[in-house]
């Protein structure tokens, strides 16, 4: 199972579909658990860490639907490319030793065992679908539950590593392309502006990482003394007003700048199609531009999805997995060239 989900040239998040695919690329729900009767991670020694391992792969032994991997016995490679996917953390690939993986076959639920908290369980979605991502999360959230006993408090909640986790310990996410507030010079603005009512933005792989691409996540930054409904309601709202300004801005671009906007997407795939050699930032950076003209109707063929699997195409790891070998920064540039081309050209 996880061959496959690592070698496909897609993932959940380049889908798109749902709602909004123009401007969501993808939605998240992740719920933070930890089982009772272990230590933290934090204060886990080998030997509980291991016990938690064991514990989970007994867990989803019988369900045919998931499978367990412990991420010691993956190479590297892989583990870089699951990050990649976003279906682990980068801490979590990192360090593999005593941590875990449980995955279903299409890559839309991934839940990380023994990263911060004993338990991530994420479910993805492509575009805007908050509300069915999170039935699904609670409905592995009880399942789970049936067989283990949570860390759980009758005032606090469910208990985790970190405080902004407690309560519901749920994390929603939403993965925006926002290119039209980056060119009309509103993103610092109306960014800065979410991080003072409690919302995170960060980039494209989370915490610390930077928005290239013009490629932004936001997110709940506290869960205690909100419900599982007031958090979803509050994202969904934010998510939909920042929908909104981006089309508005769109829109302004199309209208008093559209022979640039129609030149810059044109150039791009241009490059896109012609570059001997390409980095992965540039790359992201002329794969914003295709796919803001896709969408203002600036650029004919290609769909949606395929300039969407362009950005894993971008990424070191996913393109030394698809050429079998591993490559030094000069020769991935070299490779990253002609797959884009050949991307381009089906």
């Amino acid at each position: 199972m996880i061959e496959r989900i690592i070698q496909e040239p897609f993932s959940i998040w380049t889908q798109g579909s749902g709602e909004f695919p123009e401007i969501v690329l993808s939605s998240r729900i992740r719920l933070a658990r930890n089982l009772k009767m272990f230590p933290f991670p934090s204060k886990q020694t080998e030997s509980t860490a291991n016990a938690v391992l064991e514990r989970m792969e007994k867990v989803v032994s019988r369900n045919k639907n998931f499978k367990f991997y412990r991420l010691a016995e993956l190479p590297q490679l892989q583990r870089q490319v699951l990050v990649e996917k976003h279906l682990i953390s980068p801490e979590h690939g990192k360090d593999p030793e005593n941590r875990g993986l449980i995955i279903n076959a299409d890559g839309s639920v991934s839940i990380m065992v023994n990263e911060e908290d004993h338990l991530r369980i994420q479910c993805f979605a492509s575009g805007l679908e908050l509300e069915k991502l999170a039935e699904l999360a609670n409905q592995i959230d009880n399942k789970i539950e049936e067989k283990i006993d949570y860390a759980f408090d009758e005032k606090y909640g469910f208990l985790t590593t970190c405080p902004t986790n407690l309560g519901t310990g749920m994390r929603v996410s939403v993965m925006m392309h926002l290119p039209g507030l980056v060119l009309t010079q509103q993103a610092g603005r109306v960014l800065h502006q979410l991080s003072q009512i409690g919302i995170a933005v960060r980039g494209l792989y989370g915490e610390g990482t930077e928005a290239w691409g013009n490629l932004f996540q936001i997110s709940n930054q506290i869960s205690l003394g909100q419900s599982e409904k007031e958090i979803l309601a509050n994202i969904n709202s934010v998510a939909r007003k920042l929908i909104s300004q981006e089309e508005a801005a769109r829109n302004y671009l199309k209208e008093n700048a559209g022979l640039q906007i129609a030149d810059k997407a044109n150039r791009a795939l241009g490059i896109l199609t012609h570059a001997k050699v390409i980095s992965s930032q540039e790359a992201l950076s002329l794969i914003s531009d295709l796919r803001l003209g896709k969408t203002l109707g600036m650029i004919e063929g290609y769909s949606l999805k395929l300039i969407n699997e362009l950005l894993l195409l971008c990424q070191p790891s996913y393109l030394q997995v698809l050429a079998k070998k591993e490559m030094g920064p000069e020769n991935r540039d070299l490779k990253r060239a002609e797959m884009i081309k050949e991307k381009l050209k089906q």
